[in-house]
């Protein structure tokens, strides 16, 4: 690729990164770590780059050491691996033989071969940070060739806290609020839960046409095109029936039943392999059983889309669907995937964290209900028959309080509120 026109793409997009503004995400990341930021479309990846260079730039780095590329700019298109050596060419020549620059490379899976180059890098020890959006980087074989060079960080759409900040919100809403107050963040948060957390989609006004094309951009580009599908309602028919059943588990051979029964008639492998291109893309996510076996836990997950605000778009009515969703997202933002379980064992427990020893409940209302109040603590008395001594949390859409059955105690929390718990 011509050397000139890379530097002037790259003077380019120097000026995204300078004037963007930023809302902090709150990730806690290291000075001296390589990290590679992986989450669906547009959920802030680049932000997370951005939000490094101004720190830098605040502890002096001097612009000229910082390289920013994003490689989905068209003018990139006939960019192989061969020319991303130019790129730490230009970098050492602007910053000067004396000063190492810090490479922030976006998009990167655009280019093959990527890998040993950033490999290189890393074993150059350079400071290095890339970006990706889809499968190519979490397949075994790129943790495999980063591994031990690069920390990979999920990025998520915006916590609730950071939604509140985006929005201009700034009262610490845990602390005694007014009437006025509480009914702001009460809208803030249906807001939030209906439409989702897509950073852009806080100045946008037509929330549900923006959602609706990064749900074709990743259904279009990062599932059916990427992996060559050509039965494309079978692919619609999965997420939709995935959507239905938010809140239950599914396994993959009553996938493959339900899909039969409306028609579309698929071998269990291949509604497997159309499943992980699902997840591969980042629009799902999936949590195990704990009380299962090794197999049940692969086979008979609980699904959630990566977005309430994408859900949304597959069901009529889901708000009930909606808040558990968000509850989910919102644990493994806390605590990562490999530490979020569901329990069904004779017992429904929908969230259960082994390391906090934690049962979570959620139900949009309880307190009034005098069945749905009798089904959850139950489970929470039955759970603690297993798991002694087990925290009891139950989360609901707006009532607050506590409950006490055969000397289990159980915060009831609104949802909102256990959004901001630090």
């Amino acid at each position: 690729m011509n050397r000139d026109i890379l530097k002037q793409i790259m003077a380019d997009q120097k000026d995204v990164y300078l004037h963007n503004p930023l809302v902090s995400r709150n990730y806690p990341l290291e000075p001296n770590v390589n990290y590679c930021f992986v989450g669906i479309r547009r959920t802030g990846k680049s932000y997370m780059m951005y939000q490094q260079i101004k720190q830098l730039e605040a502890d002096g780095t001097p612009l000229s050491q910082i390289v920013y590329i994003n490689f989905e700019d068209e003018r990139l298109l006939e960019m192989t691996s061969d020319d991303l050596n130019t790129i730490l060419e230009i970098g050492l020549e602007v910053s000067g033989s004396d000063n190492r620059p810090y490479l922030f490379l976006d998009e990167i899976q655009n280019i093959d071969g990527w890998e040993k180059f950033v490999r290189r890098i890393a074993d150059m020890k350079y400071r290095i940070n890339i970006t990706g959006s889809n499968s190519k980087m979490l397949s075994s074989e790129i943790a495999s060739t980063l591994g031990g060079r690069f920390v990979i960080m999920h990025i998520y759409p915006y916590s609730f806290a950071e939604y509140l900040l985006a929005n201009n919100k700034k009262k610490d809403y845990l602390d005694i609020i007014s009437t006025k107050d509480r009914a702001d963040v009460l809208a803030q948060y249906n807001t939030y839960v209906t439409y989702g957390a897509f950073p852009e989609l806080v100045e946008i006004q037509n929330k549900r046409a923006y959602l609706s094309s990064i749900y074709q951009t990743v259904y279009l580009g990062d599932i059916i095109t990427r992996n060559k599908v050509t039965n494309d309602f079978a692919i619609k028919l999965i997420l939709k029936k995935i959507a239905e059943s938010i809140t239950k588990p599914l396994s993959f051979s009553r996938l493959t039943n339900i899909l039969k029964s409306a028609g579309a008639s698929l071998g269990k492998q291949t509604v497997i392999n159309y499943v992980s291109y699902m997840t591969d893309s980042y629009l799902l996510f999936t949590l195990p059983n704990y009380a299962a076996k090794l197999v049940q836990k692969e086979t008979s997950p609980k699904y959630y889309f990566m977005d309430t605000g994408l859900l949304g778009l597959m069901l009529l009515d889901c708000k009930s669907a909606q808040l558990e969703n968000l509850v989910a997202i919102e644990l493994v933002r806390r605590y990562g995937t490999d530490n979020v379980y569901f329990f069904e064992n004779n017992i429904d427990i929908d969230f259960y964290i082994p390391s906090e020893n934690l049962a979570i409940q959620v139900s949009m209302q309880v307190l009034d209900n005098i069945d749905t109040k009798e089904r959850e603590t139950r489970a929470f008395v039955k759970l603690n028959h297993f798991i002694p001594d087990s925290k009891c949390l139950l989360i609901t859409n707006s009532e607050e309080g506590t409950l006490d059955c055969e000397g289990i105690h159980i915060d009831v929390v609104p949802i909102w509120k256990w959004l901001l718990w630090r």
